[in-house]
């Protein structure tokens, strides 16, 4: 085994290409979704060293052209989990064993494979299969997961760094940073190819073993991150990749006594129901879950009458309609003084105008497809009854078409209350919705901003004032774990802006710090005595 203390690189975020006509990158994006779209892939499951196929397919088809057939997957059952369980808790107690700089060597090879062979084709299968242009799936399936798998290596070694500060004469204190005792489950959403990355890897960076299940609607990138794992190195059985239906995997999971955590970004209601199920299950567990969660978000923009109106009316069209607003981050809910609302409503009006919808294959669409026909119907459902109430104007979009792929255009709906439904539920989708207020009720509508929604995720104040901002800042403390001054509320960058939120949002462990892996660790303090007393009495009984 190798001696040293060792500095692993340091990390730098990964720089994001434009693929602009003519450059390189753009040819290179171009051949891959060809080549992508030319074939049928056949993805199985990864369990320990076996890919599994067992005939039972589910469809991959791009969520802005339905009617063609990207990929089948082979979806598992109860006895696929249980032999991902199996394979993972075999290979425990090599990967936990290995020295902590072999186990970032491959998370950090990784990160090259994906910045350079695997660029076009990681992007491409998130565009096809998750329907983001390429700018979006750039700064998703390239850059973040990149970032993530660097940047999380260095806070590894941060970590396992900090030691006691003090061994007095004749003690040496040390701790070492255990991996949880059982196994990690993994449970990851379709939205960000990068998070689906993350979910598995940080924890099993820290020398745990996963059961990694994507969203089925993920399924097309997700076999592209096990292809990337397997060829830097990654070990059979560490991260076991299964596609089988939630509950059932929940059932056979959530009882099993080795379960140790949960790392999920997904839906409120599905994380409170794990959290339910976690706490009923409790006495069965040989120790207590680490459950770490990011889940919905109805997202704020909050402009004071000092803004200025083009950085309104930017944050809002770039926070609201940047992947059809299928961001937990997104602007969902803005609150315009009335000043200011026939300047960004005219600047929204002209920007949402110039906007081109249609696939992620033509590189002119800024707006493509959302990502099922079950979310497109529930935003026709949100859209038709706004278009039907007295008290809601619709501004710009409000139409949607099914016919060719699930294609929902830019809406920004005005409401009179400002607790109608849309400003208050998470839609996942194009929609924005705004209550304008009078000038001079700046305090009393942050107030209303916080206690509006669940959620505590995201939001943004824009002003020139600098009292207004201070005023926002505290007033708005609890309402959002990633606050924006004067910017959109998306587009958190790892190692500057660590993400997550609280309340509804989930438990704020923030993907991209320390802090996030620490929750795979479990501390051991050890005290070396050296020469250890050998008479019982003490001084004072002299």
């Amino acid at each position: 085994m190798l001696k040293g203390f060792f500095n692993v690189p340091k990390p730098q975020n990964e720089p994001v290409l434009n693929y602009g006509p003519g450059s390189a990158e753009r040819a290179q994006l171009q051949a891959a979704l060809s080549e992508a779209r030319s074939y049928v892939a056949d993805i199985p499951m990864y369990i320990g060293a076996e890919e599994v196929r067992t005939g039972k397919t589910g469809e991959v088809r791009p969520p802005h052209d339905h009617q063609h057939l990207l990929a089948n997957f082979h979806e598992g059952d109860k006895t696929h989990v249980t032999a991902a369980i199996d394979a993972a808790l075999a290979a425990k107690e090599d990967w936990e064993n290995l020295a902590w700089e072999q186990r970032a060597s491959i998370f950090l090879r990784a990160a090259e494979l994906i910045s350079g062979p695997y660029r076009a084709k990681i992007n491409a299968a998130t565009m096809l299969g998750q329907s983001k242009n390429a700018y979006q799936a750039e700064i998703d399936s390239a850059c973040e997961f990149i970032d993530f798998l660097r940047f999380n290596v260095h806070y590894m070694t941060e970590i396992y760094q900090q030691q006691p500060p003090i061994s007095p004469k004749g003690v040496w204190n040390r701790v070492e940073q255990r991996p949880l005792e059982g196994f990690v489950f993994a449970l990851t959403p379709f939205n960000f190819t990068a998070i689906a990355g993350n979910l598995p890897t940080s924890a099993a960076m820290m020398g745990n073993v996963v059961v990694w299940k994507p969203a089925y609607t993920q399924i097309y990138a997700a076999n592209i991150i096990m292809q990337v794992l397997r060829e830097a190195g990654l070990p059979p059985g560490v991260i076991n990749l299964i596609y089988v239906d939630g509950p059932l995997a929940g059932d056979v999971i959530f009882s099993h006594p080795d379960f140790a955590g949960i790392h999920f970004t997904g839906s409120t209601g599905v994380f409170q129901n794990i959290w339910k199920t976690i706490g009923t299950n409790i006495h069965q567990y040989k120790t207590y879950p680490r459950i770490v969660g990011e889940t919905g978000g109805k997202d704020f923009v909050v402009a004071h009458p000092s803004a200025n109106a083009d950085v309104v009316s930017t944050a809002l069209v770039r926070g609201a309609f940047e992947y059809q607003g299928q961001k937990c981050s997104a602007a969902s809910r803005a609150y315009i003084p009335a000043s200011l609302w026939p300047a960004v409503k005219e600047n929204m009006q002209r920007d949402i105008a110039s906007f081109n919808m249609g696939p992620v294959e033509d590189f002119s669409n800024f707006i493509n497809a959302v990502i099922t026909e079950a979310s497109f119907d529930k935003l026709a459902k949100y859209i038709d009854a706004a278009k039907a109430d007295s008290n809601v104007e619709v501004i710009a979009g409000g139409g949607y078409d099914k016919s060719k792929g699930w294609f929902v255009e830019p809406t920004v709906l005005k409401v009179n209350d400002p607790y109608y439904v849309t400003m208050c539920e998470e839609l996942f989708g194009p929609v924005l919705t705004v209550y304008v207020y009078e000038d001079d009720k700046f305090e009393e509508i942050l107030d209303i901003v916080d206690k509006t929604s669940i959620y505590a995720l995201t939001g943004s104040i824009i002003a020139q004032d600098r009292y207004a901002v201070a005023i926002a800042t505290n007033k708005l403390r609890n309402a959002a774990g990633n606050f924006y001054i004067n910017d959109k509320p998306t587009g958190a960058v790892v190692g500057q802006q660590p993400f997550g939120g609280a309340r509804g949002s989930g438990t704020n462990d923030k993907a991209g710090s320390m802090i996030n892996l620490l929750r795979w660790v479990s501390p051991r303090t050890i005290k070396e005595t050296f020469d250890p007393p050998k008479d019982y009495r003490y001084p004072f009984l002299g």
